[in-house]
């Protein structure tokens, strides 16, 4: 800014709109705890998911150890989607959860026809 009496104010193209702001502590702010929340600390359903992708990608197992894996990864990613559209945090985890859910059974429906 080239205005001595306004050069203690930022610039409006470096601070947000108040507007914006506010839609940010709706999305990524947890009604419980009032901190912003955009990831947490694996829960089981997550860890379960996890195991079982990384025994596939590692240990590439054939047949029936392939499908259990693969079905024990499916329920634990719906249980988790699940989960977190009934108990997320803010609306970000629980649209991330319908997203998920969504992905889920789809992939169930196209492996399915």
């Amino acid at each position: 800014m080239d205005d001595p009496e306004h050069a203690d104010e930022p610039d409006a193209s470096e601070t947000p709109a108040p507007g914006a702001a506010a839609a940010f502590d709706w999305w990524f702010r947890s009604r419980r705890t009032g901190r912003i929340v955009i990831a947490q600390m694996p829960n089981v359903a997550l860890g379960i998911v996890l195991v079982a992708a990384v025994g596939r990608r590692a240990f590439h197992p054939a047949g029936t150890a392939s499908t259990t894996l693969a079905v024990v990864a499916t329920i634990a990613l719906a249980w988790w989607a699940g989960d977190e559209i009934l108990r997320g945090v803010n609306p970000w985890r629980r649209t991330l959860g319908i997203v998920v859910l969504a992905a889920v059974v789809s992939r169930l429906v196209t492996a399915l026809t």
